[in-house]
């Protein structure tokens, strides 16, 4: 007990200082484990007779696979870390615009033009142009 922590002590100062060797060999071991299990399985399945022992393995196999890249992505992010090049961080909890080089646009002055709809077909000023009728008792 003791040296298996001693051990992982090593290994996390290891890692701290900027050593992924072990985590590196850690990634590669799972991804040809999970490559041999997909194959296991994809031959176990080649050999069955019943639908549903065949869609059983299949589906375990393709898992397998599924995260046989999974892993190995993940290995080659380690090995080959995305760079960034960011000319500005913004960091915001709403909606955002930057306009980086351009000017602001300018708003158009609104014309105030006269409503149509409320002049009549003879020039009138009024909206009502019937004549007032007598109230009804």
């Amino acid at each position: 007990m003791y040296f298996r922590s001693w051990v992982l002590d090593l290994q996390i100062v290891n890692v701290t200082n900027g050593s992924l060797d072990r985590p590196e060999a850690m990634l590669l071991s799972q991804a040809q484990t999970l490559d041999e299990l997909f194959n296991n399985l994809a031959r176990k399945a080649h050999d069955q007779t019943h639908m549903p022992h065949y869609e059983t393995f299949l589906r375990l196999a393709f898992k397998a696979q599924s995260q046989c890249r999974s892993t190995l992505e993940t290995l080659a992010t380690i090995k080959n870390p995305p760079v960034v090049y960011a000319k500005q961080a913004n960091i915001s909890n709403g909606h955002q615009q930057i306009n980086n080089g351009m000017p602001a646009p300018q708003a158009e002055e609104i014309k105030k033009q006269p409503n149509e709809l409320l002049e009549t077909q003879h020039g009138s000023q009024t909206l009502d142009s019937r004549t007032t009728r007598a109230a009804i008792c």
